[in-house]
């Protein structure tokens, strides 16, 4: 059976920063650079508002 959650890459949109959040994170993530928001947690999955480059197995 295939887990239901995942990691993914993402690029920060403001400085280009590069890196890995969980789907399913239940904390706002920030970018560790910039200190921009990549991902708000929703209930489940979460919004992600940076471009997504990987989805990682």
């Amino acid at each position: 059976m295939e887990p239901t959650t995942k990691f993914i890459k993402v690029r920060c949109a403001k400085c280009k920063n590069e890196q890995i959040v969980f789907d399913t994170a239940s904390k706002e993530v920030h970018c560790l650079v910039c200190d921009e928001v990549l991902a708000q947690p929703t209930g489940g999955k979460a919004k992600i508002s940076a471009r997504v480059l990987e989805v990682l197995e």
